[in-house]
């Protein structure tokens, strides 16, 4: 049976449940005294001493069975053990009764005296006292799960969208950097919702809807707030996941009480986070995967996307990574008319965000940011802002006043390729087998016309399973890639194992990360960059650009000979490569051999170090790492961050 003829749980009225909290307040109240009369009865029966007259007193006396007494001006009370069995008696006192001989004879008969009657107050208020905290606190514990209950059953329908108080949370456009054209678009949603007569004399309509489009950690949100701060309106933030539960209906009715909150505090911003958690396209009709309870809160986003007006002053907002994934109504002019890319910052943009994160971090004089951006390209902000902290963190460690340039190198080796990992000892085949590795990598990176220049060797273990890692930095943000710096690439991707093949005549599982990039990369050359005679200037994998931050999509549409022609054209561009880097490495294998001792020594070995190695050994430094040393020597920052990294399987 489909989840469209279940039937749905229905939702008690308001009367209804009024009615129920009454009868449930009577007939607790009605146990409550019950018990609390119960409860003193048997304290009574137990506790209360029996009252019988003054004969009775005398006859105790008589036959030496008190134990207790207690006597007062008014009564007495007396305790007597008959066959082991304790009883409590109490009397009146008798006028004219002869107080000196009744104490002797008690006395006489070893029982203990008081004067006075022990009081049955406190008893008497431990036992109603006693019933009705229990009672009260169960009550209070009672209401509390109701009110939980009531609030997880009955009032699923409740936004669960935050409130920012920018008054005491203020965030500005002054703290978002590298991402001025998503500031200069959503300026004019801060100057609508400040002045909107502007534009509703103009008979201008502002958008109703924006969206956010970026990879993870750009700064989607904090984008959405800073909006909401210029313009000192209420924020209201609230996850594409909080309005689906396991009810049909809820997320629907969290909607629509999140758009009636919204009007109720016009002007407002609306955002929601990972909006395609809810607004994913609609599966057709009869579709094995269609979710009811999803599809309902997405047609209720649509329809209040239609039935609010911008002029009320609600902007709506939501981010998203996967704006592939969302539904082509939510897109169209009407509900999400602005979309606004937020992309991961260039160089300029990765310096104003250092900037930012830095402000209140105390740095030395010697640190330059602008090398760091250079450093880093692809980061996103959140991943620089790590970048600040872990070097901070580092600074505190090892008790530095200020944060230096070699504890920002630090980390940024640490984003990118791990923590050390100091404890992993290697034996020294191992060792030997990974510094030729890499410098087999290094090599390739400054031997070749257009590769990287290299940064950083290192045979230190990082991470979950690198044993050595070379870094490149790219001398600009690179978009185009053409043919020869391809091949290139591939070729110091091999270098690695075509210096193992070399030096040791055998291959190594390191090479095991360096081969499936090599391979990737060689098939995108075959079949999206049309770089393969043997297959032609046609496109034969599509990939899809809507998906940001990574993970390529694609379809193939092959026949069998065409996928064997690509699999012989990706094996070709690999096996030219390899050839080419065993070739190279054995006309300088000396100097590898040279350099791989030297780092096995060093463990860490700087892009200047290894360019002056270089020229001592009279080797040609060629191309990009020409430029680079060139540019060093001239004092100019050095633009680019680690590129390449070696992962070695153990």
């Amino acid at each position: 049976m489909s989840q469209a003829s279940e039937p749905r749980p229905r939702r008690p009225s308001p009367d209804q449940e009024r009615r129920r909290r009454l009868t449930f307040h009577l007939v607790f109240l009605a146990m409550a005294v019950g018990l609390i009369l119960v409860s003193n009865h048997l304290g009574q029966e137990v506790v209360k001493p029996e009252p019988v007259s003054y004969t009775r007193f005398l006859e105790g006396l008589e036959s030496q069975a008190i134990t207790e007494a207690a006597i007062s001006p008014d009564e007495i009370v007396w305790s007597e053990m008959t066959d082991g069995v304790r009883r409590d008696f109490r009397t009146t006192r008798v006028p004219g009764m002869d107080e000196g001989e009744v104490l002797s004879r008690l006395h006489a008969m070893g029982a203990e005296i008081s004067g006075e009657v022990p009081s049955e107050w406190g008893w008497t208020l431990l036992i109603w006292l006693l019933p009705l905290v229990f009672i009260i606190g169960i009550w209070v514990w009672v209401l509390r799960r109701f009110s939980s209950g009531r609030t997880q059953a009955l009032s699923f329908g409740t936004s669960r969208a935050k409130i920012w108080d920018e008054s005491t949370d203020r965030i500005s456009f002054d703290e978002v950097a590298g991402v001025d054209e998503a500031v200069a678009e959503l300026r004019e949603v801060v100057d609508f919702l400040q002045n909107p007569d502007r534009y509703l004399n103009m008979g201008a309509r502002i958008p109703k809807g924006v969206l956010l489009v970026g990879p993870t950690g750009t700064g989607k949100t904090l984008l959405a707030r800073a909006t909401a701060g210029e313009a000192g309106v209420p924020f209201f933030t609230i996850s594409g996941a909080d309005f689906v539960e396991m009810f049909v209906g809820v997320g629907a009715a969290r909607v629509r009480d999140l758009f009636r909150q919204a009007r109720e505090r016009a002007p407002c911003i609306v955002f929601i986070d990972e909006i395609d958690t809810v607004g994913k396209t609609r599966a057709g009709a009869g579709s094995p995967v269609s979710n009811e309870e999803r599809e309902q809160t997405l047609n209720q986003l649509l329809v209040e996307m239609d039935g609010f007006d911008s002029s009320a002053g609600v902007i709506l907002m939501a981010a998203t990574n996967r704006p592939d994934l969302l539904d082509p109504a939510l897109q169209r002019p009407g509900r999400f008319d602005r979309q606004i890319s937020v992309d991961r910052p260039d160089l300029n943009g990765r310096e104003a965000i250092l900037r930012v994160h830095a402000r209140k971090v105390k740095l030395a004089p010697e640190v330059d940011l602008r090398v760091v951006a250079a450093r880093t390209p692809g980061f996103a902000g959140a991943q620089l802002a790590n970048v600040i902290n872990e070097a901070a963190l580092l600074a505190v460690r090892l008790d530095r006043p200020q944060v230096t340039m070699e504890d920002l190198d630090e980390a940024v080796d640490r984003v990118l390729a791990g923590l050390e990992r100091t404890s992993r000892a290697l034996i020294e085949r191992e060792r030997e087998i990974v510094a030729h590795h890499e410098m087999g990598h290094a090599l390739m990176g400054m031997l070749l016309p257009h590769a990287d220049p290299v940064h950083k060797v290192s045979i230190v273990p990082r991470g979950f399973a690198s044993l050595g890692v070379t870094i490149q930095t790219p001398l600009e943000d690179r978009y185009l890639l053409t043919e020869a710096e391809l091949q290139d690439r591939l070729t110091v991707l091999l270098g690695g194992r075509a210096a193992e093949a070399v030096i040791f005549g055998e291959t190594s599982t390191g090479a095991a990360d360096d081969l499936r990039q090599a391979t990737e990369l060689a098939r995108r050359m075959v079949t999206q960059f049309g770089m393969a005679e043997g297959v032609g200037p046609v496109a034969l994998e599509e990939a899809d650009d809507r998906l940001v931050g990574g993970g390529a999509f694609s379809r193939y549409r092959l026949s069998e000979e065409t996928a064997r022609r690509i699999d012989a054209e990706v094996l070709r561009l690999v096996e030219e490569a390899y050839a080419r880097a065993v070739e190279l490495l054995r006309t300088h294998e000396t100097a590898l051999r040279e350099l791989a001792a030297e780092l096995r020594e060093v463990e860490v070995m700087e892009g200047e170090d290894l360019v002056r190695r270089m020229e001592d050994l009279r080797l040609p430094i060629r191309g990009r790492a020409r430029t680079s040393r060139s540019r060093l020597q001239r004092g100019q920052v050095p633009p680019g961050p680690p590129r390449h990294r070696e992962d070695h399987l153990e």
